[in-house]
């Protein structure tokens, strides 16, 4: 937690949008996160329409919620800086827990959560595959999930790899979680594959 000013600084340096992952539901937590700088954050484990308001409740300034009213880095020199942080600060909530699926339609009320995320890993491990992303019963749930989420008419996202962006596009999600290290491996088998056929 020490290093999200710096970090979120080289955020605003190359033009990007500074999100930092929680551990958990905790007001203090979140609002502080936002304090030092980050322009939205990402919650894991939220599994009620209870827990959703709470994101909301910390991160948004009244007369959205009670974000404690110190300023962050991002609000220095900003006019109007609290009605902008309410506009402008992204809420991402993390979809991964049976009771989760359980209480969705209820959680999609929630209004100011920019993006409901399914989180293939955890929902994995509680539907009985552990470590098996890909499994057809995960991939089922998560495209499920994810028109669930869009037929409210709210944003879906998910994890997005070159093996499954086809699949959870088609099926509406718009905000993806991409780990560079599949494009790299990729690349580089790519570029070795060239050289072999050269030989």
């Amino acid at each position: 937690p020490l290093n999200i000013g710096d970090l979120s600084r080289a955020c605003d340096i190359w033009g990007m949008t500074s999100i930092v992952r929680v551990g958990r539901v905790e007001e203090q937590l979140i609002y502080r996160t936002l304090d030092l700088g980050a322009q939205g954050i990402a919650v894991p484990h939220v599994s009620s329409a209870e827990k959703a308001a709470r994101v909301v409740d910390a991160a948004k300034f009244a007369p959205i919620g009670n974000r404690g009213i110190y300023t962050s880095r991002q609000g220095i020199g900003v006019t109007d800086y609290f009605h902008r942080a309410n506009d402008e600060t992204l809420l991402v909530v993390f979809i991964e827990d049976l009771a989760a699926l359980d209480q969705l339609d209820d959680m999609l009320k929630v209004d100011h959560i920019d993006v409901f995320f399914v989180g293939p890993g955890d929902l994995s491990q509680v539907l009985g595959h552990l470590g098996d992303f890909a499994h057809p019963e995960v991939n089922k749930v998560v495209d499920d999930t994810i028109r669930r989420i869009v037929d409210r008419g709210r944003t879906a996202g998910t994890v997005g790899n070159a093996s499954n962006m086809e699949r959870v596009s088609k099926a509406g999600a718009k905000f993806f979680l991409c780990s560079a290290t599949a494009w790299i491996i990729r690349g580089f088998n790519d570029l070795r594959q060239t050289l072999v056929e050269r030989e």
